[in-house]
C-alpha cells in the first residue's frame, strides 16, 4: 500500500512538471505586462524610447521571476538537510523582497495608479480648503472689532451734538473747542470704521474667488477621463489658490487697527481752549481732559483686542507636490491593500507551488524510508543487482571483499568489480 502511495506520489509530480512551467511562465509574463504599465508612468521623454525602455524591464523582470521560481522548484524539494533548507529559505526571501522591489509595487501602480493619484488629489483640496478657511476667520477677525468701533464713533458724535446744541458738558453751547475735539475723535473713528468695511468686501471677494478655485479643483478630481491632464490642470488651480490665500493673509485690518488706537492715544491733540471767559476755559479744559482720559481707555481696548487678533497662527503657505500614478500607491497603500495583495500575489504565487512540491517530495521519501529495502528497488535494480551477483561469482570476489567497498558501490559500480576480476585473472595467469 505504502509503495502504491508512494509510486502515485510520483505519477503526480511528473503530471504537474508541464502544467507548472506553464503556471510560471503566465506569472510572468502577467507580472511583466503589469510591470510595463507601472514603468510607463515613470519614465520621461520620446514615446519610442519610453515604449523601448519600458518593453526592456519588463521583459527583464519576466525573465528574471521564470528563472527565480524555476530555480527553486527544481532544487529547493530536494535538498533535505537542515542547513540546506534554511540557506535556500533565506535566499527565497531574498528573492522574494527583490521581486517585489523591482515588480510588485510598479504592478500595484498599474492596478491602483490612477485612483491613488485621485486621491492624492482629493487631500490636496481638502487641504487647501482648510487653508482658504483659516485665512478667511483670520481675515474677518478684525471684523468682530467693528461694532465696538461704530458704538465709540457714534458716542463722540452725539457728545458732540449735544454740546453744540444744549452744553451738556461744559454748560454753554455752541460749538466751540471741546465740541471740535469730539468731532474729531468721531471723525477718526469713523474713519477706521470705513476701513473695516472697505476690507470686509476685499476679503468676500477673495473667499469667493477662493471659493470657485475650490469647485474647479474637485470638478476635476471627480471628472472622467484619463488623470495625466487633470492633474495639470489642477496644479495651475492650486497656484492660483495659494495666490488667494496669501492675499487673504495680507488683508487683515488687525495691523491698521492697531496703529490707529495708538495713534487715539499717543497722537491726541487737544484745541486749546477759546471760551469767553475764564470760567468757561476752565470748564473746556476739564471736559477735554476727560475726552482725553476716555480716548486713552478706548485705545487701550482696542489695542488689546488687535494684539488678540494678530496674535492667531497665521496660515503657513502650501506646497503642492505633484505625485506619479507609482508614487501616489506608495503614499496611500494603507488605502489599497486589494490592489497592493493582488500585486504581491501575482509575483509570489509560484513560491506556494514550491511550498508543495517540497511537501510532496518530502512525503514521498519518508514512505519510501519506512518500506523495505526489496520494496523500494525497481525490476530493473534487481536484474542488474543479479547481474552484478553472477560477475562477482564468475570472477571468484569474495563477499569480505565486497563488504570492504564502498557503501552502495557493491551493487552499483560494476565497472570497479569487473577490474578487480581483471586484476585477479592476470594474477592467475602469471602464476
Amino acid at each position: 500500500m505504502t509503495l502504491g502511495a508512494s509510486q502515485r506520489l510520483h505519477e503526480g509530480v511528473a503530471a504537474v512538471e508541464t502544467m507548472t512551467r506553464f503556471a510560471l511562465a503566465v506569472l510572468a509574463l502577467a507580472s511583466g505586462v503589469y510591470t510595463y504599465l507601472g514603468v510607463r508612468s515613470l519614465l520621461d521623454g520620446s514615446p519610442t524610447a519610453v515604449f523601448f525602455a519600458a518593453i526592456i524591464y519588463s521583459a527583464s523582470v519576466s525573465v528574471g521571476i521564470y528563472a527565480f521560481w524555476s530555480y527553486m522548484a527544481r532544487f529547493y524539494p530536494h535538498v533535505t538537510t537542515h542547513v540546506g533548507r534554511a540557506a535556500m529559505l533565506g535566499v527565497m526571501a531574498l528573492g522574494a523582497a527583490m521581486i517585489i522591489a523591482m515588480s510588485s509595487w510598479l504592478n500595484a501602480a498599474a492596478l491602483a495608479g490612477s485612483a491613488a493619484l485621485e486621491q492624492h488629489l482629493a487631500e490636496t483640496v481638502e487641504d487647501y480648503s482648510g487653508d482658504l478657511d483659516r485665512a478667511h476667520q483670520n481675515a474677518l477677525a478684525a471684523q468682530s472689532l467693528l461694532p465696538d468701533i461704530q458704538r465709540v464713533s457714534e458716542r463722540f458724535a452725539q457728545l458732540a451734538l449735544s454740546e453744540r446744541q444744549s452744553g451738556a458738558l461744559t454748560g454753554t453751547q455752541g460749538s466751540g473747542s471741546v465740541v471740535q475735539l469730539l468731532s474729531q475723535m468721531s471723525a477718526q473713528m469713523k474713519e477706521l470704521e470705513n476701513g473695516v468695511n472697505a476690507s470686509r468686501e476685499q476679503v468676500t471677494k477673495l473667499f469667493n474667488d477662493g471659493q470657485k478655485r475650490l469647485e474647479t479643483m474637485r470638478r476635476l478630481v471627480s471628472a472622467p477621463g484619463a488623470v495625466s491632464p487633470r492633474a495639470d490642470q489642477f496644479s495651475s488651480e492650486v497656484v492660483a489658490l495659494t495666490g488667494v490665500i496669501a492675499s487673504l493673509g495680507q488683508t487683515s485690518i488687525a495691523p491698521s487697527i492697531r496703529r490707529a488706537a495708538d495713534d487715539l492715544s499717543l497722537g491726541f491733540i487737544a484745541p486749546v481752549a477759546d471760551g469767553g471767559n475764564a470760567d468757561l476755559v476752565n470748564r473746556q479744559d476739564t471736559v477735554m481732559e476727560t475726552v482725553r482720559s476716555s480716548v486713552a481707555a478706548q485705545s487701550r481696548v482696542l489695542s488689546e483686542a488687535a494684539d488678540e487678533i494678530l496674535a492667531r497662527q497665521p496660515v503657513a503657505e502650501r506646497r503642492f507636490v505633484p505625485l506619479s500614478s507609482a508614487e501616489a500607491v506608495l503614499r496611500y497603500a494603507t488605502d489599497f491593500i486589494p490592489a497592493w495583495a493582488g500585486a504581491i500575489s501575482i509575483d509570489l504565487l509560484p513560491g506556494v507551488l514550491v511550498f508543495i512540491l517540497a511537501t510532496v517530495h518530502g512525503v514521498i521519501r519518508k514512505q519510501e524510508e519506512k518500506m523495505p529495502f526489496a520494496e523500494r528497488i525497481t525490476a530493473a535494480e534487481l536484474l542488474r543487482a543479479l547481474e552484478v551477483q553472477r560477475a562477482v561469482t564468475a570472477n571468484g570476489v569474495s563477499p569480505s571483499e565486497i563488504d570492504s567497498l564502498p557503501e552502495g558501490e557493491e551493487l552499483s559500480n560494476i565497472t570497479s568489480l569487473e577490474a578487480r576480476a581483471r586484476a585477479k585473472d592476470r594474477l592467475h595467469e602469471d602464476r
